[in-house]
């Protein structure tokens, strides 16, 4: 089982779109615990995992706490300063899950704007359709589109016409190639990038315990199973994007858990120590103590949790602009 504690939703870019209005879930049982973590097929796509609404729901308000404001400034700089200035916003939200990011970001941000809602999970697309911002900070109007797909496949003529491409909690369940072909397509589109809540690897609780570290690399460790860069994500999508000529902004968006968070905290700590021993089955005797230890003091309000992770900002070149 893995429990990836940050990304929101399957990879996502991409494909079809689908017809608007609700999507019907399909009779796949959706797991009400655990941090994104792949859980049951989605029905006649046996390749594509699930992802639990009821954690993306739970972890929602410490992301929006987390997020790196100070990167919206230079944001809103750009997006007003887009060739052309056409009229309104097109967003692309990649790995959309429930649509967490664009209730975040669309009323934080003025004009008219279509949401593209990007997931493979017509379950998780229902869910960001019903619970889609309706207004901009400036009250004008708010859309949303929703399309099915996968990253690999994003392309510059994809982007076209769009004025923002989005997405939270996905680099680090991304693979090198993914990463690469995400950042070729921005800039080959000339469309900038707010890549948020990508973990980096440090985890600090409070009060320590002498098996925090040995779990923390280990958790880490599955982070790069197989091909995926995990905690390396936000380096390599630095690389892959300045490579191509954007430039790069990089801030902090931790996680602050404390006794108001208890409810994300244990389901957070579960997805830790669980990914960690799956890492590491030698672990699972000392890990298990560990586990009832620190959900003993959670229960208490005695533990604080900061998980570190890192927002980017891409801005590549617009489109037609010549040095």
């Amino acid at each position: 089982m893995s429990a990836n504690t940050t990304p929101t939703g399957p990879r996502a870019g991409t494909a079809a779109e689908l017809p608007q209005g609700p999507v019907a879930p399909s009779d796949t049982p959706v797991p009400a615990a655990l941090s994104a973590i792949p859980a049951a097929p989605v029905t006649g796509e046996p390749e594509v995992p699930r992802y639990a609404p009821q954690w993306l729901q739970l972890r929602e308000p410490a992301d929006a706490a987390a997020r790196a404001h100070d990167l919206l400034d230079p944001l809103r700089i750009r997006l007003a300063n887009r060739p052309g200035r056409p009229t309104g916003l097109v967003v692309h939200d990649l790995g959309c899950g429930t649509g967490s990011m664009g209730r975040w970001l669309a009323p934080l941000l003025d004009g008219a704007q279509q949401w593209v809602l990007h997931d493979r999970d017509p379950y998780l697309l229902h869910f960001a359709t019903v619970g889609a911002p309706r207004a901009a900070a400036d009250g004008s109007r708010v859309s949303v589109t929703t399309q099915r797909g996968d990253i690999g496949r994003l392309t510059p003529d994809a982007l076209a016409g769009a004025s923002l491409v989005t997405a939270s909690a996905l680099l680090d369940v991304l693979t090198t190639d993914e990463i690469d072909t995400l950042a070729a397509a921005c800039v080959g589109a000339g469309v900038p990038a707010l890549l948020t809540l990508s973990v980096v690897g440090r985890v600090e609780l409070t009060p320590a315990h002498p098996l925090d570290r040995e779990i923390g690399e280990a958790f880490n460790a599955h982070q790069r199973r197989g091909e995926l860069l995990g905690p390396d994500a936000v380096d390599a999508a630095c690389e892959a994007f300045g490579r191509l000529g954007a430039s790069v902004r990089v801030r902090p968006s931790p996680w602050q858990l404390g006794p108001r968070q208890a409810a994300l905290t244990e389901e957070w700590l579960r997805g830790w120590v669980g990914a960690a021993v799956e890492q590491r089955p030698d672990l699972v005797a000392r890990a298990d103590t560990y586990l009832r230890v620190r959900l003993a003091a959670c229960a208490a309000g005695e533990l604080r949790v900061v998980v570190h992770h890192s927002d980017v900002l891409a801005l590549p070149r617009p489109t037609g602009e010549t040095s």
